[in-house]
């Protein structure tokens, strides 16, 4: 039988690091099935879901463990579904507008006080077309409960874009 494991890392970007992480997988039996990995500031981050089999799980999750130290930091969770989702509809958020502190804390604080659950999000800061002052951008794919009414929530929205001076949209997400 075979069992999920999610593990997250961060290390300083250098090559072999990857690979590091793949042949400790590899060599327990796992099956490296879905990642994200990004370089910010110098440093290396991801997080990995896995598959591997019962009787492996807590070897693999040991061997993952000793390679935690000065250079890397990992952590380890086993892959557990709460069935959270299964009554929500997908959506798509997009905000953008001029950088400045609070956008992020805001809009997420508006989201979470509706049970609204951010299952990926994107930002990044580039430069304006015109002005090339510091644009703010976010992506997030959010799951919102079937019984919440939309329009609040595009009316609450539509507040926090105001009061920040960005963009926020809401589209359905086909995932």
């Amino acid at each position: 039988m075979s069992a999920m494991m999610v593990f997250t890392f961060i290390g300083a970007d250098k090559p072999g690091l990857v690979e590091k992480l793949a042949h400790t997988v590899g060599s327990h039996g796992g099956n490296w099935l879905e990642s994200r990995m990004s370089e910010l500031a110098g440093q290396f981050a991801g997080i990995v879901s896995v598959a591997v089999s019962e009787e492996q799980l807590p070897t693999l999750r040991a061997a993952l463990s000793e390679l935690s130290g000065d250079e890397m930091t990992i952590v380890v969770a086993t892959a557990d579904h709460d069935g959270f989702g299964e009554d929500c509809r997908n959506l798509k958020l997009s905000i953008v507008g001029n950088d400045r502190p609070g956008i992020v804390r805001d809009v997420s604080t508006a989201l979470a006080a509706r049970r609204i659950n951010v299952r990926e999000m994107n930002t990044s800061i580039s430069s304006a077309p015109m002005s090339g002052t510091p644009l703010f951008q976010a992506v997030a794919k959010i799951q919102v409960p079937k019984a919440l009414d939309l329009a609040e929530l595009i009316k609450q929205l539509d507040a926090i874009a105001a009061a920040l001076t960005v963009e926020i949209d809401l589209e359905e997400s086909l995932r």
